[in-house]
């Protein structure tokens, strides 16, 4: 899961990144509202943790213009106000849940969880294409009744390529969607997360291939039957 953090307390932000980065979900921190809406518009992320009160842009604002844009990525509010006007504007913003500070990590964690089952009707336990399956609990890929482990990067950049097995993905929006805007992996970090997802294939007997698409990117293709 991929979520998008836009706090100005600094020490909350970076606490908050580090309930979510152990549980394996990759996080992307703003302290404005101005950059958590420019982040947001990438329609990158799975939720959105937006405190209300922010530079440049409240979090009121930030949602609105969200959703006058057609962008239904669900939206936790959180605000130091326990106030039943604010939570109603929050609301009749577009905004999907709210809480009031101080929280615990454990509740912010299952709202989360909530929120991004809302996303569709049925959670997805696997991904299929061609020969291969991906199970998403485990990040193991199988063929048949052989499977192997993926490293958690390879399940992330398989993950990406199943879930849109007929997009081409150009090597920046992996290393966005991946590694996150401000990290500094570069087209060698996923030349070679290609590769090693090319030898499991290889291992497996799989005719399922990544495909280089010259000066675009990547996409997965399988072998006629």
């Amino acid at each position: 899961m991929r979520i998008l953090v836009v706090e100005d307390e600094i020490r909350l932000a970076e606490a908050l990144g580090q309930i979510m980065a152990e549980q394996k979900y990759t996080v992307d921190i703003v302290h404005d509202g101005a950059a958590g809406l420019d982040y947001a518009m990438s329609g990158l992320y799975d939720v959105i943790v937006l405190d209300v009160m922010l530079p440049k842009k409240s979090g009121f604002e930030v949602v609105r213009t969200l959703r006058a844009n057609k962008n239904t990525t669900p939206v936790l509010l959180l605000t130091a106000k326990d106030d039943i006007t604010d939570k109603v504007t929050g609301l009749d913003c577009g905004a999907d849940d709210y809480m009031t500070k101080p929280f615990s990590g454990e509740e912010l964690l299952a709202r989360i969880r909530a929120l991004s089952r809302r996303q569709g009707d049925v959670v997805l336990e696997e991904l299929s294409f061609a020969d291969l399956t991906l199970n998403l609990s485990t990040y193991t890929l199988s063929r048949g009744s052989k499977s192997v482990r993926l490293g958690f990067k390879e399940y992330q950049v398989l993950k990406l390529l199943m879930s849109n097995p007929k997009l081409v993905f150009p090597k920046e929006d992996i290393i966005i969607k991946v590694w996150g805007m401000e990290s500094g992996a570069e087209d060698n970090n996923v030349e070679a997360y290609i590769s090693f997802l090319r030898k499991k294939f290889f291992f497996l007997g799989s005719k399922v291939n990544i495909s280089t698409v010259r000066k675009v990117g990547y996409r997965l293709e399988a072998e006629a039957p």
